[in-house]
């Protein structure tokens, strides 16, 4: 029988953070915990980002971002009777949200909760056929009262899904948020394994957790601007579109176990594209390409703007169910982003700036 795949404590402890945007402090730790021993200088910043960095002389300047921060629900309003409204944080699709049970992260520690609205058998036909606005639904805590909810939880405090990491095919595994704590393992390892190695790269590397990117980009924009990059790679989770009901004509095709996606367009530098396909090519990784028109849905498109402008490349690990909480990854795409990542850094040369 094969060995059992075995998932990097690193990614399963970020997996298991909880961290929607602007409540990233468990992320936070994970990231410290592992990343800061390997790196010659390491930083937070005013808006949460985390900033390793390996080899401080280096040139050029290469910034690896992933942002570890997720989406969530904030509590707004509580009802007489002890019930808890919410606004999204980030991108939900309303059509998911009721019946799922939560955790609520509070300053008297995580309460547990279910959302619900309700039940099919008391709404007319008109009313089975739509989906429920954001006002329509709640999160019952089991609370009697509004002063009895709110001597466990306060307005402002944010709940995210209870669903947990889980292999269930070989490396393929569903959690809450592999959007996007695989892109922030993969900057954090791919500076370990840096670090680790006999010789370091010419460039000076500077691995970035960026906070708050499911609501605009803006750790990257800071941490873009404090870094101050020649070069930069995003990474991020990218739409497996290998299911049933996803036109190809539309949103191309790309594959769950097909390898890291290669993002090519506006948003990216044509000499860090040329770069990344020149690595994958020799360490024989397979490889998929996705055309963008436009700036991407990413740090990337804040990345490149930043200061005089950066030459910005994007990675994407392929992912089925995006914003969801059962997101499907194939952990073996993961690691092909890491090694691709760490050949990346070690072929740049001092004065290449990929300018074109």
């Amino acid at each position: 029988m094969p060995k059992p795949y075995s998932a990097p404590a690193f990614l399963t402890e970020l997996l298991r953070a909880r961290s929607p945007s602007g409540y990233e402090s468990q992320a936070q730790a994970v990231f410290d915990r592992f990343v800061k021993p390997a790196s010659d200088a390491y930083a937070d910043d005013a808006l949460g980002n985390r900033i390793a960095t390996l080899n401080p002389d280096g040139d050029p300047v290469l910034m690896l971002a992933g942002h570890m921060d997720e989406l969530g629900l904030m509590i707004t309003y509580v009802t007489k009777e002890g019930f808890l409204y919410f606004s999204p944080i980030g991108g939900h699709d309303r059509s998911i949200i009721s019946g799922r049970r939560v955790v609520i992260q509070t300053a008297r520690g995580p309460v547990k909760g279910v959302t619900g609205k309700r039940a099919i058998h008391l709404m007319s036909e008109e009313d089975r056929k739509k989906v429920p606005e954001i006002h329509e639904i709640w999160i019952d805590i089991g609370a009697r009262s509004k002063e009895q909810a709110l001597k466990r939880v306060d307005i402002g405090d944010v709940a995210t899904y209870d669903h947990e990491f889980e292999l269930f095919q070989g490396s393929i595994g569903a959690a809450r948020a592999f959007d996007n704590k695989v892109g922030a393992y993969v900057v954090g390892e791919t500076l370990i394994r840096l670090a680790a190695a006999p010789k370091r790269p010419a460039a000076r590397v500077v691995a970035v957790a960026t906070a708050q990117e499911e609501i605009g980009v803006r750790g990257a924009t800071t941490s873009a601007y404090a870094v101050n990059p020649h070069i930069a790679v995003a990474v991020d989770v990218g739409h497996a579109t290998d299911h049933p009901d996803c036109d190809k004509r539309k949103y191309g095709e790309t594959v769950l176990g097909g390898g890291p996606i290669l993002c090519r367009g506006p948003n990216i530098n044509p000499r860090v594209y040329e770069r990344l396909v020149r690595a994958a090519k020799k360490l024989r990784i397979p490889y998929q390409l996705e055309g963008e028109p436009r700036p991407t849905g990413t740090d990337a498109r804040a990345i490149q703007m930043g200061r005089g402008g950066v030459a910005t490349g994007l990675v994407s690990i392929p992912l089925r169910y995006m914003h969801t909480p059962s997101e499907v990854v194939d952990l073996e795409d993961v690691e092909r982003c890491v090694k691709l990542l760490v050949e990346f850094a070690r072929g740049l040369e001092p004065g290449d700036y990929a300018h074109w």
